[in-house]
C-alpha cells in the first residue's frame, strides 16, 4: 500500500486519539471547573487539527470526500470504543456492537 493510501488512515487514527481525549477525557474529572476544561480541551484539539487537515488533503488525492468521511467515522468509533472501555471503564453491549457492524457494512458500500 502506497503512502497516499496509508497516511490518511494513520493520521486519522492519531487525530482521533487527540479529539477523543479533548472531548471526553475531562469526564474523569467532573470536579474540574469548565473554565479550565474548555481551554485544555481546545489545546488538545489543536493537535487533532494538525493531523486531520493534512490527512484529508493527502487522502483526497486517492480517496473521494465521501470515502474519507466514512473512514473518519469508522476510525472515530473504533477509537472511542477503546477509549470508553480502557479509560472511562465503561462496557460495550451487544447493541453497540450491532450498530458498529451496520456502520462497517455502510463503509463497505462506500468503497465499492
Amino acid at each position: 500500500m502506497s503512502w497516499p493510501y496509508l497516511a490518511p488512515i494513520l493520521m486519522l487514527c492519531a487525530s482521533n486519539l487527540f479529539m477523543t481525549f479533548a472531548w471526553y477525557g475531562q469526564l474523569k474529572f467532573p470536579g474540574t471547573p469548565l473554565y479550565w476544561v474548555i481551554p485544555i480541551s481546545w489545546g488538545i484539539a489543536f493537535f487533532e487539527y494538525c493531523l486531520a487537515v493534512p490527512a484529508n488533503r493527502i487522502g483526497y488525492t486517492v480517496y473521494s470526500a465521501a470515502q474519507l468521511k466514512t473512514m473518519q467515522e469508522i476510525i472515530t468509533l473504533l477509537v472511542f470504543a477503546l477509549f470508553s472501555v480502557s479509560y472511562l471503564g465503561e462496557r460495550l453491549h451487544w447493541n453497540h456492537l450491532a450498530g458498529f457492524a451496520c456502520l462497517v457494512a455502510a463503509a463497505y458500500f462506500m468503497f465499492k
